[in-house]
Formats: structure tokens, sequence, C-alpha cells
């Protein structure tokens, strides 16, 4: 059984938030941290893309990285299924927009980070958004194919997508091209949700990406600041 604890733990709200668009999606929660020099920290939440799981249970991990010195931005996205290309948008958006709108901040480049349906949000987002200095794709959903061939999260592509994937190469990990900043997938060999194979299949498309497959690590341990896990995912954020 994957422990989910992380999903409903309290932890402190953000100290600001920040609007990149019109929509009440379009925003991003913020830590600041106290390494003005550092990367930002582009926080992408996952859910398999549903409507119904927004960016509150990565409020953990954002305090955790902050404790370290880094400044967190836990980016929302429009979860509207059948329309993919809105999520994608808005994670673009937020990493062009968000840093500069965070005072105090010197470096305007990011480390973005996402876990399963935002890992691979993260790693769409990666192959065109400038200023990416590495990407770390937790437990990511990386082959839109495969994912919907074994109905992850009870069909979560199909619903994301409104279709088949098979003609949306551009939004799937495995057929778009590698992105320029340095990649690491970071995954648990006991993952129940999205399985470890998941990395072998996008290594396979880029073989220039890192992995780090965590021992005895399930789903949701790699955004848990409290579980044995979590050290091996803030030495591949740290790079």
């Amino acid at each position: 059984m994957e422990d989910r604890s992380v999903l409903s733990r309290e932890a402190p709200a953000p100290d600001l938030t920040v609007r990149f668009g019109d929509h009440p999606d379009q925003v991003a929660d913020v830590w600041p941290g106290d390494a003005a020099e550092r990367p930002l920290i582009v926080l992408v939440h996952g859910g398999f893309w549903r409507p119904t799981i927004d960016r509150l249970h990565s409020r953990p991990m954002a305090n955790a990285l902050r404790a370290d010195g880094w400044t967190v931005a836990a980016v929302e996205y429009r979860r509207i299924p059948g329309r993919p290309d809105d999520a994608l948008a808005d994670v673009l958006a937020a990493i062009g927009a968000v840093p500069g709108e965070i005072p105090g901040r010197h470096s305007r480049a990011s480390v973005l980070v996402g876990h399963s349906a935002g890992g691979h949000l993260a790693l769409c987002a990666a192959t065109t958004a400038p200023g990416i200095a590495r990407v770390v794709a937790l437990a990511a959903v990386t082959d839109l194919r495969r994912a919907h061939a074994q109905r992850l999260g009870d069909g979560a592509v199909e619903a994301f997508l409104g279709g088949d994937p098979e003609p949306r190469a551009d939004l799937d990990p495995v057929r778009l091209p590698a992105p320029d900043a340095p990649v690491t997938l970071v995954q648990g060999d006991e993952d129940a949700v999205v399985p470890p194979e998941f990395v072998d299949h996008y290594l396979a498309a880029h073989p220039g990406a890192d992995s780090v497959l965590v021992p005895g690590a399930g789903h949701f341990p790699l955004i848990d600041p409290l579980s044995p896990a979590w050290p091996a995912v803030v030495r591949a954020i740290a790079g």
C-alpha cells in the first residue's frame, strides 16, 4: 500500500501568491528562501491532471526546501479534462513570469521540479522554456502511450487529453526532443502508481538524462520530507 499521508499533512501557508493570468488557477504560491543567488525552484504538482487535486499537497515539500534556503514557487495550472494545452501553457507562463515577481531575487534561473503528472508537464515545458538550470522529474509520467495502455490513474491520460495519445507527440516526453537543460529522473523502486519502467523508456529515448532509483520508495515518499527517500530528492534538486 502506498503511504499517502503527505497529501493531507498540514504545513505553513506561502508568504505570497503570484498571479500570472486571469484564470483562478493561474497562480503560484511562493516561499522566499535565504539564498537569493540560487535558482528558483518551480514546483509542479501531480495528481494525474485531475481538477480535484491542486497544489496544496505540495506545501510540506515547499516548506522543507525553503528551510534549506531555496526560494520555492508551487505552480497551479488549469486542469480541465480534454484541454491539455491549457495545463502546459500555464506552466510555461509561470516559468516566464514568476521569477520577476519575487522581491529580493537575484538569480533568474529556475530548477524545474515536477511530481507524477507534474513531472510530465515539467519535461514537456523544459523543451522550450528559457532559463531552466535543470529538470528534476519525480515519478514522472514520461510516456503517454504506455500510461494510456496501462490505464494509469483509472484512465487519466485519456481524460487529460480528451482522447487517444497517439496524435499528441507534442505532449509526450518520450517523443519530444530532449530538453537542453540537464534532466534527472528520480523514481522509487516500489512505486505502484507510476511504475519504475517509465524511467527506462525515457532513458531509451533520451540517453543523456540521468536517473536515481530510490530503494524501498513508493510514489508519494518522493514529495514527503519525512520519508527516507527525501535526501535523494534534495540531492537531485541541488544538482
